[in-house]
């Protein structure tokens, strides 16, 4: 629901006016993936592959493919966007926030799995 709200700000050009909430939001994202990563570090560790690093990149950034998705859900049935320009436009823009986000909780969630790996042994 949160999401829907934030690209109707960015691409329906309407007024997004509850930041508090969307801080709140982001700072649960970031603990939530780093709980999940863990967990599934953990798990990973426990049938003896130790092989964790890029594992948990991919875990933690796996949301991005999500909001990607998404996106293509947002295209074609929310927005009233048409044409060759304003499709390269939107998911050439998207595919980058979608990139900077999978950089961003990816290394949320190598960092949460190195502090945990590092507490364990």
């Amino acid at each position: 629901i949160e999401l829907y709200y934030i690209f109707a700000s960015v691409w329906g050009h309407k007024v997004y006016t509850i930041y508090s909430i969307l801080f709140i939001v982001y700072i649960i994202l970031l603990v939530v993936t780093a709980f999940i990563t863990i967990s599934l570090t953990y798990f990973q560790l426990a049938v003896e592959d130790y092989r964790w690093w890029w594992r948990s990149v991919l875990c933690g950034g796996s949301t991005a493919f999500f909001v990607f998705a998404y996106c293509f859900y947002y295209y074609f049935a929310r927005s009233d966007m048409t044409g060759l320009m304003q499709t390269s436009f939107f998911f050439g823009y998207m595919l980058v926030v979608c990139w900077g986000f999978f950089l961003m909780l990816g290394s949320v969630g190598w960092r949460a799995s190195l502090l945990f790996v590092r507490q364990i042994y």
